[in-house]
């Protein structure tokens, strides 16, 4: 196989809904290239089937959730399949990340999303369960994201850092691309997974700070923010108690993901000239993060995703087809030095069509 046209299926853990790409891919030398993007949002009532499993789930409720899952992300697919004009029968394969329900670092990992549901709607193999073979070798099983970061995104002369702003924050340090020695990764703590739950406290109709108005409006609590350094919880009544107003809580949460991706980058990436520092995911469409970020790497230099390649909001989605490609290939799609695997491993189960 040189070459294959393949969807990745995404769905993060900020729980706003489906990413779904279309993905053209190359073996030699590696690539992919994104051909069609869509996103889908959840509806309130699946949203909160989610949280119900996340939080109280018994095992007739997962496994149903598990199918209406599967039939969510296949209808995903045939609906990026339509968009695009092209048939499933000109696909390869599907790669579905599915939706993480546990994920325990180093002991177990839980995404649900059934596979044989999408190949029966679709009519394609398709690639699920990714991390479970990275935690299986001692490893957290995540971030995955590093190793495309280094094969497709690096620069090609000089260093560069790639954050992910999902509902938790990531950064891959590439020294050079397709160069993996040097290479770092790691989670930095949330993204806008806090911001999103303490704004839809306030305002139950509201998904997310849209525009980071609130935090604009906001002042963070320094005292609440240190606080939250070490423990992330009760943020909405410890801003109330401590004085605070609504939009100070959301300040204080949308500090608290600056502060913690900004402490990240100091204490694991190399100390040397400033690299570009790349933003991608729900949080770098928010105007007032992005500035408060920009403020606390300077003068590192912050650069939108999508003026380098594509849209930013496709990159996790089409991540997924391209690690969906290295299982098929038979190539190992962890990076060791970002999970602590004891070394490279073949990722994920394919489950015929």
């Amino acid at each position: 196989m040189t070459t294959a046209l393949a969807v990745g299926v995404m769905s993060g853990t900020s729980l706003d809904g489906v990413s779904a790409a279309l993905v053209r891919l190359e073996e030699k030398p590696l690539d992919a290239q994104l051909v069609a993007f869509r996103q889908d949002a959840y509806t309130a009532p699946e949203r909160g089937q989610i949280i119900e499993a996340i939080a109280r789930g018994g095992s007739k409720d997962l496994a149903l959730l598990h199918v209406a899952l599967g039939e969510r992300f296949a209808g995903a697919v045939l609906q990026l399949l339509a968009q695009a004009k092209v048939g499933p029968r000109d696909l390869s394969f599907v790669a579905s990340h599915g939706q993480t329900i546990w994920h325990e670092p180093g002991r177990a990992t839980l995404q649900l999303g059934d596979p044989a549901v999408i190949a029966e709607r679709v009519g394609v193999r398709v690639v699920s369960d990714f991390r479970s073979r990275d935690v299986a070798a001692g490893g957290q099983g995540a971030p995955l994201v590093p190793l495309a970061d280094v094969l497709l995104f690096g620069h090609a002369e000089r260093g560069r850092l790639l954050l992910n702003i999902g509902g938790m924050a990531n950064v891959t340090f590439v020294p050079r691309r397709a160069v993996t020695g040097g290479a770092v990764a790691f989670d930095t703590g949330p993204g806008v997974a806090v911001v999103d739950a303490v704004t839809r406290r306030i305002d139950g109709a509201a998904a997310f700070d849209a525009g980071g108005e609130r935090a604009r409006r906001g002042k963070p609590s320094r005292k609440v923010l240190e606080a939250l350094l070490a423990y992330a919880a009760r943020l909405l009544d410890d801003v109330k108690q401590a004085g605070g107003s609504d939009n100070d809580a959301v300040a204080t949460a949308t500090a608290l993901t600056v502060e913690t991706i900004g402490r990240g980058i100091e204490r694991w990436t190399p100390a040397r000239a400033p690299d570009e520092l790349v933003i991608s995911g729900g949080g770098a469409r928010n105007p007032r993060l992005v500035e408060l970020l920009a403020a606390r790497v300077a003068p590192r230099p912050v650069v939108r995703f999508e003026s380098l390649f594509f849209d930013g909001e496709a990159k996790e989605a089409l991540v997924f087809a391209f690690l969906g490609f290295l299982t098929v290939l038979g190539e190992p799609g962890n990076l060791p030095a970002a999970t602590g695997a004891r070394g490279p491993r073949v990722l994920g189960h394919i489950t015929p069509a």
